[in-house]
């Protein structure tokens, strides 16, 4: 375990060499809650501002996990490998509906982040796959503040999708660092991170 500050996390993305063609990606993958929004926004701001590309963009509704994993590679990460535009459809939450594609720019850094970021089908395409965690009872508390209401009913209905993909791609193992959120460790946050592995 050990406390890794945001610029040194950079630093190593910037010595690693790019597998979607000429850009660098990293993935932030881990359960509902656990920080991975703001963890890939204080990365993504010292990588030159690279752009981010959120999976809660792609999932189709909240049974749709599993189609964004796949659909994030095929759209996003194969594109970039093969020196294509790369374009996403974007789900639209309220009217529960796809609502048009959205331009990934070409940049030297991507980060993308969100649940089944890091599934095996973009897995060849990754410069890093960081795992971010926290124990369940902070997770759920973080959703509920940031989701509100809206996101109650669903809990334990996308937490199942998740406990099945995590298992089958192994992706917590697979990752090159494991960062836990909710660390007791001393720390700021807002320019650290604590490893629990990979460093």
């Amino acid at each position: 375990m050990a406390v890794l500050s945001f610029d040194a996390l950079a630093a190593r993305v910037r010595g690693l060499a790019p597998r979607a063609g000429s850009t660098t990606v990293v993935a932030v993958d881990g359960p509902a809650g656990s920080g991975k929004t703001t963890l890939a926004a204080r990365l993504a701001a010292r990588l030159d501002d690279a752009p981010v590309v959120h999976m809660d963009d792609l999932y189709p509704g909240w049974d749709g996990l599993a189609h964004a994993a796949a659909a994030v590679a095929s759209e996003v990460l194969r594109p970039l490998a093969e020196g294509r535009p790369a374009r996403y459809r974007r789900w639209d939450w309220h009217a529960d509906r796809w609502a048009g594609r959205v331009d990934v720019p070409a940049a030297p850094f991507l980060v993308v982040e969100g649940c089944g970021s890091g599934s095996t089908p973009g897995a060849p395409y990754l410069a890093l796959l960081l795992w971010v965690e926290a124990p369940h009872d902070v997770r759920q508390e973080r959703g509920f503040d940031r989701d509100g209401d809206g996101f109650r009913p669903h809990w334990e209905r996308w937490a199942r999708q998740e406990a099945v993909l995590f298992a089958a791609e192994r992706t917590r193992e697979r990752a090159d660092l494991r960062i836990d959120t909710a660390s007791p460790v001393p720390h700021d946050p807002s320019r650290e991170v604590v490893a629990t592995s990979g460093v």
